[in-house]
């Protein structure tokens, strides 16, 4: 017999779901609540130092601190390059739409073409940083940021301005975008005129706006200034003085430097054309480089003076030996030198009066062959003058196997080498300081400046007595005179090389010279490249152009005239021992 199970009542079933069901949802609330206790003790406890550096991030960020550059001067004081405060706006690409009607706004009070700015935007979509306008002025840039457009922001940087423009430039040349330099003695000066940015930490709003300085991690280093031994007075008026002849001959070009005898400072270097450095939008290479250091070329009959040094020290010849240049030509080998006229019989003195080049190359093979070589090395060609200068030419002197008769007769009368214009003013300048060759500086110098004795003092007075007779009538530059002062010098015309070959049209002109010649303080050489007006002798080009350029530059200087009579005595007297 089957005994029944008891039945279970269906009202007490029912009655035990419910129950169950609320247990089920109150244990998931407290395991629930366990793991938000677990996660904020986590986050408290564990992960505090991580939250704290990723808070700060959103909060703050490190910001340069623009260095300024150091300030450039002439000698004296007058500035050169200074910087000037400015802003330059930048955007965060992920913090912004490139449609944002903000941002159009921005663009169109930028005068940034539309579709172009949408472009950039979208092209740096995945970057933190871009550049929409450099170097603007603070109160238009503090305008737009007034605005408070989400993802635009200023920061403060520096540029450079160039008070005295054209007359320098260059000289100075010119920093780049970044502030840093590009040309000329910025370039050169770079590493003290920069100076070291900063560092700063800063505190910023959900908009980027600064809120206030967390702290100084490095202070900015400004750039140390520099003193140059410039003359801004002297440059400007023989920048003037040039360009007016250069535009008066039709030149392509011109160039002219000055330099203190007795320290190898530069006083004045100018280059035409030139440009403004303070807006170079259509800057060419023409008007860029420094031609003064850069340009080497042959230079003519200017290093005569150079050839009778070599002869006088050889001991074979004096101020009175003579020379037979009849009849105005002579043949070297299968080659024909030619002077300007027939000069007859002349002694040492008349070479340069004259500017022979029969003389000249008659005193160079009757010499060893590596005597003018060594001679034009000592002075400091074939070689840079130690200015620093980027870009700055060596020059060239002819090797040896070049050293066959025609090629030393070249040599005599400045044909087969190249120089620099600053070249020939520092050998020169070795004359004027009686023998003395300095580096040339562009620094200020508050002190004696040493250098090289390379000829011999009582040679060099004999030289120097020589080269005045060029400016005196009979001689090739009488246009170089500078009223109130006796002047030293000598003239070049040289045939440019064109493709390959001497022009029988293109010249240069050349002048180079020294005053006040009884006590020299200045030399001056001036260059007028390629005249078209008919005159191209360096005595009716360059001459003019050192004539006016040194007498202002003397009187500058407050060099006292030396036309008295004790001084025309002395030159009386020292050209009688010249013969």
């Amino acid at each position: 017999m089957r005994v029944p199970k008891p039945a279970t009542p269906r009202g007490a079933a029912a009655r035990a779901t419910p129950a169950l069901r609320m247990g089920m949802v109150v244990l998931s609330f407290l395991a629930l609540v366990l793991l938000l206790w677990a996660r904020m003790l986590q986050l408290t406890l564990l992960d505090q130092k991580f939250l704290r550096q990723q808070g700060d991030q959103r909060a703050s960020h490190l910001e340069n601190v623009a260095a300024s550059r150091g300030i450039i001067r002439d000698r004296l004081g007058n500035p050169l390059a200074v910087s000037s405060p400015v802003v330059s706006l930048w955007v965060n690409p992920r913090q912004l739409s490139a449609n944002s009607d903000d941002m159009l706004e921005v663009a169109a009070q930028l005068h940034l073409d539309a579709r172009e700015w949408q472009s950039r935007l979208q092209h740096n979509a995945g970057r933190e940083f871009m550049y929409v306008q450099r170097d603007m002025d603070p109160s238009q840039a503090r305008a737009l940021l007034d605005q408070e457009v989400p993802g635009l922001y200023g920061q403060s940087e520096y540029q450079r301005f160039y008070p005295e423009g054209e007359p320098y430039a260059q000289v100075i040349g010119f920093t780049n975008i970044d502030d840093r330099g590009s040309d000329g003695l910025e370039l050169a000066y770079e590493h003290s005129l920069s100076g070291r940015p900063g560092e700063r930490r800063v505190l910023t709003d959900l908009k980027g706006r600064q809120i206030r300085d967390v702290a100084m991690l490095k202070a900015a280093v400004d750039g140390h200034d520099l003193d140059l031994s410039l003359d801004s007075r002297a440059q400007f008026l023989l920048y003037r003085d040039l360009a007016a002849q250069v535009m008066a001959q039709g030149a392509r070009s011109g160039m002219a430097v000055a330099l203190d005898v007795q320290t190898g400072e530069v006083l004045a270097m100018v280059s035409v054309p030139s440009y403004n450095p303070n807006n170079r939008a259509h800057l060419t290479m023409e008007q860029l480089r420094n031609r003064v250091l850069t340009d080497s070329f042959e230079p003519g009959s200017t290093m005569k003076p150079f050839t009778i040094a070599a002869a006088l020290e050889s001991g074979r010849f004096n101020p009175h030996s003579m020379f037979d240049t009849r009849p105005g030509s002579m043949m070297v080998g299968n080659h024909v030198i030619h002077d300007d006229a027939d000069n007859g019989v002349i002694d040492m003195t008349g070479i340069l009066t004259k500017s022979s080049n029969i003389g000249a190359s008659q005193i160079a093979l009757a010499l060893p062959p590596e005597t003018l070589p060594a001679m034009f090395r000592r002075l400091g060609f074939g070689a840079t003058t130690q200015s620093g200068f980027p870009g700055e030419s060596s020059g060239r002197l002819p090797s040896s196997r070049l050293w066959k008769p025609i090629g030393l007769a070249h040599m005599a009368f400045g044909y087969g080498e190249s120089v620099t214009l600053l070249q020939l003013a520092r050998a020169y300048a070795a004359i004027a300081d009686g023998g003395i060759l300095h580096p040339v500086t562009f620094l200020l110098q508050r002190g004696p400046v040493p250098g090289v004795r390379v000829l011999d003092a009582h040679l060099c007075s004999q030289i120097i007595s020589m080269l005045e007779t060029v400016v005196e009538p009979g001689g090739t530059a009488t246009q170089a005179q500078v009223p109130g002062y006796l002047v030293a010098g000598k003239t070049g015309t040289v045939h440019k090389v064109v493709n390959g070959s001497y022009s029988s049209d293109q010249y240069r002109g050349l002048f180079v010279g020294m005053a006040p010649a009884s006590a020299p303080r200045v030399v001056l050489a001036v260059m007028i490249d390629t005249p078209t007006q008919g005159k191209y002798f360096g005595g009716q080009v360059a001459a003019p152009v050192f004539a006016q350029a040194m007498g202002e530059i003397l009187r500058l200087l407050d060099v006292a005239p030396d036309h008295s009579a004790e001084h025309l005595a002395d030159r009386s007297q020292r050209r009688g021992g010249a013969g």
